[in-house]
């Protein structure tokens, strides 16, 4: 008597499943999806656009610092510079050794002079006769010997002024200005300390733009592209209101260790809003 039980049992299970294929069927033929396709978020970090750490070019003793930390500079302002007097004065050597130039003056005025001569004898030889030939030839020479001579101090003159363009880039290489706009967020040098090259001394931040970094699932990195717009949400009360951002990077490869891909959003900050560091999310809709 046990086996038509089992029987009606299994028999009904079949019906049952075949109804709901039959349900999923109707619903997807009457244009509802059976299944809802879920959204996805992703947080990552901001960061600053540009994000620089200075050093010098030269070793050196540090002579004055120009900035404090929190200060908002100019492109190419001042920051530090080394204690350079030797330099200097090698420079101010060489400005005036290429200021002088009495005897380039001089030798000038002679050949022109020299050479109104010239062609006043060559005349008078050929019309009048009046003036021998040795005559025209020893102002030949002599024209010849100052054009020699201006020649020599105009190439002395050429090396004087590559000698003050070194002399004045010495100068330069103990300046460390700042590259582009930003805030100084670091300073670990001061005034008498030493300061080598390859050290980090300066720490310049440019927020005017931040960039959201965010590592997101392949499925969902095809579905970006660059320039795309996108909502970021901060995780900031001062800023409750999502910022609209730009796609600016999608990696072309997929981490191997997470199976993610990277991808950054620009976000304008003339207003200094955002805060490089605070944590961030941009929600993708899934698709059905």
């Amino acid at each position: 008597m046990a086996i038509p039980l089992n029987f009606s049992t299994s028999t009904g299970a079949r019906r049952r499943g075949m109804l709901r294929s039959m349900a999923v069927v109707v619903a997807v033929a009457a244009g509802v999806p059976a299944v809802h396709a879920q959204a996805s978020e992703f947080i990552g970090i901001v960061h600053p656009l540009r994000d620089l750490k200075l050093s010098v070019h030269v070793g050196g003793v540090i002579d004055e610092v120009h900035v404090a930390v929190g200060q908002r500079i100019a492109a190419g302002q001042l920051i530090l510079r080394q204690e350079a007097r030797l330099q200097v004065g090698e420079r101010e050597r060489r400005r005036l050794i290429l200021q002088d130039t009495s005897e380039l003056q001089s030798i000038d005025q002679r050949r022109q002079m020299i050479g109104a001569l010239v062609r006043d004898a060559e005349a008078l030889y050929q019309r009048a006769g009046t003036v021998s030939r040795d005559e025209v030839v020893k102002l030949r020479l002599e024209l010849e010997a100052a054009n020699g001579r201006w020649e020599q101090l105009r190439e002395s003159e050429r090396r004087e002024r590559a000698e003050l363009d070194l002399a004045e880039r010495e100068v330069t290489l103990r300046e460390l200005r700042a590259p582009i706009a930003g805030v100084v967020v670091a300073l670990e040098r001061h005034v008498g300390e030493w300061a080598a090259p390859g050290d980090a001394l300066v720490r310049l931040v440019d927020d005017a733009v931040c960039e959201l970094r965010v590592n997101v699932s392949a499925a969902a990195a095809r579905r970006l592209g660059n320039g795309q717009s996108i909502a970021v949400r901060l995780e900031d009360a001062a800023l409750p209101a999502p910022v609209n951002g730009r796609v600016t990077y999608v990696a072309p490869v997929i981490d191997a260790a997470s199976s993610l891909v990277e991808v950054r959003v620009q976000m304008p900050n003339a207003e200094r809003r955002i805060r490089p560091g605070v944590k961030a999310r941009i929600r993708l809709d899934g698709q059905s």
